[in-house]
C-alpha cells in the first residue's frame, strides 16, 4: 500500500504551522552500518500506522499545527557543505519563529540545527556514544564529533548527555577534563533514570534546551535498526519521561540514526512514535489551539 510522501497528520501549510518537520538524508561519515540517508521516507511511512488520538496524554494531533517541509537537498554534499546548509535552513526557521523538527540522517546533522540557535542555547542529547572527538576518520565533522563540534557554540557548561555506555578512552578522559555533564547508563541504573532526569534538569537550570536523540540510546532489542548499536539501553518509556519533564523548556528538537535496512521497521515504527510525542507535550505547553 502506497502512503502520502508526508509525516502524518502534518496538514498545515508552512505559514500557520508552529512545528516545521524536515529530513537531512545524509550518511556520508557512519563508520559501522550505512544507510540513514534512507530514515526520513522510512519514518514517514510509519508515522501513518497510528491514529491522531493518544491515549497516554489525551492529546489529538488535529488540534496542532505542523508542516512537513519535505527533505533538504543534501545527498550530494560532504560534511561542511551539509552543515552549512542545514545551518541556513534552520536560521530561516529561527526568523518565523518555528519549532524545527529534523529527521536524520546521521548525527552529524545536529550541529548545523545547534548552530542556529543563540549561543546561550542549552542542549540536552541522549545517545549510546559520547560522540566527543576532536576529529574521527580524519573528518573533524564526524558523527562521532557531533558533541565535540556543539561545544564550539554552546558553551560546554550548557551540554548534557544522558545513556551514554561507549567513549574512546581520550575523548572520555577529556570530557571529564572539560566538565561535560554526562550521565552514563550505569550510573543510570544505579541512581534510577527519574533520579538522573532530575538532577539534569536542575543542572540546565529554566534555559531554552534544544534536544538530539540518538535512537541508538535505546537498547537495540527495541531499536536494531539504527547505524551504531550499543547493547544495555534506555527502553521507550524512559524516552518518554524525558519528554514529558524536558517538553516546556524545547526550542527545537532532532532524531537521528536510523538505519531502516537493518530491521523490519521497528526502528521506524518508533522514531515516529517519539516524534509525535515531541509534538504532542510541547505542543500541549505551547501551541494548543484555542
Amino acid at each position: 500500500m502506497d502512503f502520502p510522501n508526508y509525516f502524518a497528520d502534518a496538514e498545515s501549510n508552512f505559514d500557520d504551522a508552529d512545528f516545521i518537520l524536515f529530513g537531512i538524508p545524509f550518511d556520508k561519515t557512519s563508520s559501522f552500518r550505512h544507510g540513514s540517508e534512507k530514515a526520513p521516507s522510512a519514518i514517514r511511512t510509519a508515522s501513518w500506522n497510528f491514529e491522531t488520538f493518544n491515549l497516554r496524554t489525551g492529546t489529538d494531533l488535529k488540534n496542532l499545527n505542523f508542516h512537513d517541509y519535505g527533505d533538504l537537498d543534501v545527498k550530494t554534499l560532504n560534511s561542511i557543505e551539509m552543515i552549512n546548509n542545514v545551518k541556513d535552513f534552520s536560521l530561516k526557521l529561527q526568523e518565523k519563529k518555528k519549532f524545527p523538527i529534523a529527521i536524520g540522517g546521521e548525527h552529524s546533522i545536529s550541529t548545523g540545527i545547534v548552530q542556529s540557535f543563540p549561543k546561550d542555547t542549552a542542549v540536552l542529547s541522549l545517545d549510546a556514544h559520547l560522540d566527543f572527538r576532536q576529529i574521527y576518520e580524519n573528518n573533524i565533522h564526524n558523527h562521532a564529533c557531533v558533541l565535540r563540534r556543539i561545544s564550539e557554540h554552546v558553551k560546554i557548561r550548557n551540554i548534557a548527555t544522558i545513556g551514554i555506555r561507549s567513549a574512546e578512552f581520550e575523548e572520555y578522559e577529556e570530557a571529564k577534563r572539560l566538565n561535560l555533564f554526562f550521565r552514563d547508563i550505569f550510573t543510570i541504573k544505579k541512581r534510577g533514570f527519574s533520579n538522573v532526569l532530575k538532577e539534569t534538569k536542575d543542572y540546565l537550570k529554566d534555559m531554552n534546551i534544544y534536544f538530539t536523540l540518538d535512537i541508538d540510546v535505546l537498547d537495540p532489542a527495541y531499536a536494531p535498526g539504527t547505524s551504531t548499536p550499543e547493547p544495555f539501553g534506555l527502553d521507550p518509556f524512559d524516552i518518554l519521561n524525558c519528554i514529558d519533564i524536558f517538553a516546556p523548556l524545547l526550542v527545537g528538537f532532532d532524531l537521528v540514526e536510523v538505519s531502516p535496512a537493518y530491521d523490519h521497521g521497528e526502528t521506524a515504527l518508533l522514531a515516529a512514535k517519539i516524534i509525535r510525542h515531541v509534538i504532542d507535550r510541547v505542543g500541549q505547553y505551547k501551541y494548543t489551539k484555542k
